[in-house]
């Protein structure tokens, strides 16, 4: 069994305050992305690139308090790739790709951070341009891999199926489920209390992978961000 969490921590020092290492390591991960980690390599060598026995590789954004991704694993890759534009979306720290290939097969884990359009017209047009050049990437990966994405996506869909042929996992194993599948809650009024929240953190699964999903949930009985913990346990082995 493979077990996977995406996490967007909202700040990795403001979570590890929260009980997020504590959490992780009684949780039985064997990898896990986590997303808005906003900090620097010198805020996380030594500290945070170990957790629960898994060792960690960040891409960081050139803008200190900002965006920043990264990728846990129990298991050593036999690659990492950090970015994968070149450009204006590396420079925000958005992508990490462990690969574990190995004869007769290729399969990668993602961990991304999409960006979000609601500050203003300009990032709505950066997010458009985002998910342009991340499609035609994660077209490219599918001609030669198998991969699950994990992450922010900041998009709240309903659909079985997410873009590009991906199958969206925790909705293909919960079809009709509503409220508890919200992974994220406004931290103005009394979202959280109330359950006033949106479903925007996803694993995104090539067809292969995903047909061994065999459980999904969302971790809610602490908080350690504004966002919950999404976890599958794939009948999958590295």
């Amino acid at each position: 069994m493979f077990r996977l969490v995406s996490l967007n921590l909202n700040g990795i020092r403001s979570a590890a305050t929260k009980g997020f290492r504590e959490w992780a390591e009684q949780a039985s991960i064997d990898c896990m992305g986590v997303q808005e980690i906003k900090a620097q390599h010198e805020d996380v060598s030594g500290v945070f690139d170990h957790v629960a026995g898994m060792r960690a590789h960040f891409h960081h954004a050139q803008k200190k308090g900002y965006s920043g991704v990264g990728l846990y694993a129990r298991v050593q890759p036999s690659d990492v790739i950090i970015g994968f534009d070149g450009g204006e979306f590396d420079d925000e720290g958005r992508y990490v790709e462990y690969r574990w290939d190995k004869p007769g097969r290729k399969f990668s884990v993602l961990s991304v951070y999409f960006p979000s359009g609601s500050s203003g017209e300009d990032r709505q047009a950066a997010k458009f341009r985002f998910l342009e050049v991340m499609g035609e990437h994660l077209k490219k990966l599918r001609k030669t891999r198998e991969f699950i994405l994990v992450g922010d996506v900041n998009i709240a869909h309903r659909q079985g199926r997410g873009g590009g042929g991906l199958v969206d996992v925790y909705r293909s194993l919960h079809p009709e489920v509503g409220e508890e599948a919200y992974t994220w809650w406004s931290n103005r009024g009394q979202a959280y209390v109330n359950n006033v929240g949106w479903r925007i953190d996803y694993h995104l699964a090539t067809p292969g992978v995903a047909a061994t999903a065999r459980a999904a949930s969302v971790y809610k009985a602490q908080r350690f961000s504004d966002h919950a913990p999404l976890t599958v346990d794939y009948d999958f082995a590295l």
